[in-house]
């Protein structure tokens, strides 16, 4: 049987000079710590260990796989590089354990990883028939197929609609309800062909694959993506020392949104309007590395299509607030 590739040549990291550019002023001094919140197979953290000699990194990922990959990666750096299985929300707890309060800088890659999209029988892809799982920790709660047979049609309307942004929710959940009625649904084959049926053929043809939506909205119903990212990113900020960097890789509008939102909000001074100087305790906390958000280059996208909807943010704390920005 043949043997996978190594973990390199299965892993393109998107925008990884970016990101090391971005970071790397911030782990410049021994001991600096680097909190990489979504290791995946360790792209990232690889080319900032390479680039940043005095920092060590701390790699949090949910999947155990992961993990694995990334550590016989990683394994050069030695004891530069520690995993930890968490969720990235997790992180204020993780530092705890760590004895750690501060750090210089947070890395977050948004969701689905490579590693995830490629293994076929974990049912992240819809072009792959598996069964319908897209659990990010494969023994961890509910899978898709979980959500699919027990969800009212209520409630899968409202997750198609808010977390795929897809126009036909009403119409897809009540097809899912009659279905299920007669067989449960298990495999992702299955909830393709009806999406094919239950979307209008004139959208399929503009609005790409008619799978794309329902199972990226499936997909963070069942990791409770969206979440965890509201409760993480504000707790990154918290965890930065003055002058640490925080980089925020996004794949979808609604990652992007909470970002923009969290940032912009962490860079504005909420001093009352009309006083005549700048009250110290309400000054911005961070300043923006980034105008708007960042993305590939033609080259990058061509090379590494995945890096197509990547939307890149960062900022500097500048301050440490009075109050926690929790």
């Amino acid at each position: 049987m043949a043997h996978p590739p190594p973990t390199a040549e299965r892993h393109t990291p998107v925008l990884r000079n970016r990101i090391v550019d971005l970071l790397a002023p911030a782990l410049t001094e021994p001991g600096s710590v680097l909190v990489d919140a979504t290791l995946g197979m360790g792209g990232h953290t690889e080319a900032l260990l390479e680039a940043c000699p005095n920092a060590r990194v701390l790699g949090i990922d949910r999947d155990t796989q992961a993990l694995d990959l990334a550590g016989e990666r990683l394994a050069p750096f030695g004891e530069r590089f520690t995993a930890v299985q968490a969720v990235y929300d997790e992180l204020p707890e993780v530092l705890a354990e760590h004895g750690m309060t501060r750090v210089q800088a947070v890395l977050f890659d948004l969701g689905v990883s490579s590693l995830q999209l490629d293994e076929a029988d974990r049912g992240f892809a819809y072009r792959h028939d598996a069964p319908l799982d897209m659990r990010m920790s494969p023994d961890d709660g509910p899978t898709a197929a979980d959500v699919l047979n027990t969800y009212s049609a209520a409630d899968l309307e409202r997750i198609l609609r808010d977390f795929g942004e897809e126009r036909f929710a009403r119409r897809i959940a009540r097809s899912i309800v009659e279905r299920r009625a007669t067989v449960p649904f298990a495999r992702s084959a299955e909830l393709v062909d009806l999406l094919r049926a239950a979307i209008p053929a004139a959208s399929q043809r503009t609005g790409g694959h008619p799978a794309k939506r329902t199972f990226q909205a499936l997909r963070i119903e069942v990791n409770g993506e969206l979440d965890a990212w509201q409760r993480a990113l504000p707790a990154a900020v918290d965890a930065l020392a003055v002058d640490g960097r925080i980089a925020v890789l996004s794949y979808h509008s609604l990652e992007d949104r909470i970002a923009k939102r969290a940032l912009a909000r962490a860079a504005t001074s909420t001093t009352p309007p009309g006083l005549p100087v700048e009250l110290p305790e309400h000054a911005p906390y961070v300043r923006l590395l980034t105008r708007g958000a960042e993305t590939a280059d033609s080259a990058e996208t061509e090379h590494n299509p995945r890096a197509t909807p990547a939307r890149l943010r960062a900022a500097i704390k500048v301050r440490i607030p009075e109050v926690t920005t929790r």
